[in-house]
């Protein structure tokens, strides 16, 4: 199903270590793309009360749509930054998506209506989908394979302190500020790109006349498309639990009738502070077992503990315990680093940042459809709102358990070959 290239692109380039420029770089700029990406739902209660909107059940509804905005944006960015990345280069598409949601989000402090509110997540969702599957594809390109999987954890989890400072900033200086410093932080950046050098790999494929970023040829045949299918059912589960869990936190702790009230932002908080240590500890095993698909099943068990919980265990809870099970929420959810990385590694150099782009914007996107399934199931008098997460979270967790045991093992893979299209 490929071929290797005819010269070693490899050494079109020097040797980079894990905590070269490039991984720095790509980091950085996780850092602030999960900062803009998490910023909605961390004040997505207090800006809708400043636009006119106070009725709970409309703030959960204009909520959903307007996150759903975001994520549409997102499914759309995958497509375009991905193959962009595989025609024009991976550097292409760091500057241009950077920029985009940079100047999109800063609008965004501006927002006077939901409408206006709208519109400009979804241009800020495509522009935000560019960042990390450009940054992966990078890092997996230009570091020695013995030494990718602690590159790819470094970017995702160095990445994730972003979205507690989102945290910080929108509950001290008000949502609009928090826009304004979430535009500023990506411009800043864009400075720092200019040192980086372009994928030898890359590099080389575009010397030659071998077709790229042609999205389509994912599904020229039946085992790439099932390949890339099962890669995206991988990552779909963590945002059923961060984008239904975690964002609509405050409706499930008066569901769990805890002691206390609970806001979306400190939820988030904690739960992106678990994503740390996950996303660390699954990329370090990934390592040391040498084998990413057995260490996500692992995690995708813990997280079927970890959901099980917070729907089950926490009735008249205090908040500090509904707290503590974001946090572990976040820890086992720690498996989007592997999600990544094992979508970089499936594919050869031509589509490979097509899938890496769309693999993770996709599985962010698929958030449109489980809040829609969420929405619908939830009024069924059988489920409720608890019953429908259990349902939802069952499912997807099965299906990605299901993935992992029937992927081809990515750990130690030569990623210097092209696939036939």
């Amino acid at each position: 199903m490929n071929q290797p290239l005819l010269t070693p692109s490899a050494t079109t380039r020097p040797a980079v270590g894990v905590f070269s420029a490039i991984v720095l770089v790509a980091s950085l700029g996780n850092f602030v793309d999960l900062y803009d990406l998490v910023l909605f739902g961390i004040v997505r209660v207090q800006s809708l009360h400043d636009l006119g909107i106070s009725d709970p059940a409309e703030v959960t509804s204009r909520g959903l749509y307007l996150m759903n905005m975001q994520m549409g944006g997102m499914l759309l960015g995958g497509l375009f930054w991905g193959m962009l990345g595989d025609k024009r280069g991976r550097l292409s598409v760091l500057f241009g998506s950077i920029l985009l949601y940079s100047l999109a989000n800063i609008a965004n402090g501006f927002v006077q209506t939901v409408d206006q509110y709208a519109w400009l997540r979804l241009i800020a969702g495509i522009g935000l989908a560019g960042e990390l599957g450009a940054g992966v594809t990078l890092v997996a390109e230009t570091l020695p394979k013995a030494k990718r999987g602690y590159g790819t954890m470094l970017v995702t989890s160095v990445g994730v302190p972003g979205a507690l400072l989102a945290y910080w900033v929108g509950e001290h200086f008000g949502w609009r500020n928090a826009y304004f410093m979430g535009g500023g932080l990506g411009l800043a950046l864009l400075v720092l790109r200019a040192g980086v050098f372009e994928s030898g790999m890359f590099e080389h494929t575009r010397q030659t006349s071998v077709a790229r970023g042609n999205f389509l040829s994912l599904f020229a045949n039946r085992f790439q498309a099932s390949k890339y299918l099962r890669c995206l059912l991988l990552g779909v589960p963590f945002w059923f639990m961060a984008g239904i869990l975690i964002t609509l936190a405050p409706e499930f702790g008066r569901a769990f009738q805890l002691q206390g009230a609970v806001t979306g932002g400190a939820s988030i908080a904690w739960c992106y502070l678990g994503c740390t240590v996950g996303d660390f500890t699954s990329g370090a095993l990934g390592q040391l077992l040498r084998s990413r698909l057995r260490v996500l099943r692992y995690f995708f068990g813990a997280s079927a503990v970890a959901v099980g919980w917070f729907l089950f265990g926490l009735n008249g809870a205090s908040v500090a315990a509904f707290y503590f099970a974001c946090f572990l929420v976040g820890v086992a959810g720690g498996f989007w680093t592997l999600f990544v990385t094992v979508a970089a590694e499936s594919f050869g150099t031509n589509i490979r940042a097509t899938v890496a782009t769309t693999a993770p914007n996709f599985a962010r996107g698929s958030l449109v459809l489980v809040s829609l399934l969420f929405k619908g199931l939830k009024e069924m008098p059988a489920l409720g709102m608890v019953g429908a997460a259990a349902l939802l979270g069952a499912v997807l967790l099965g299906l990605a358990i299901f993935s992992a045991s029937t992927l081809p093992e990515t750990y130690g893979k030569e990623l210097d070959y092209v696939e036939e299209v």
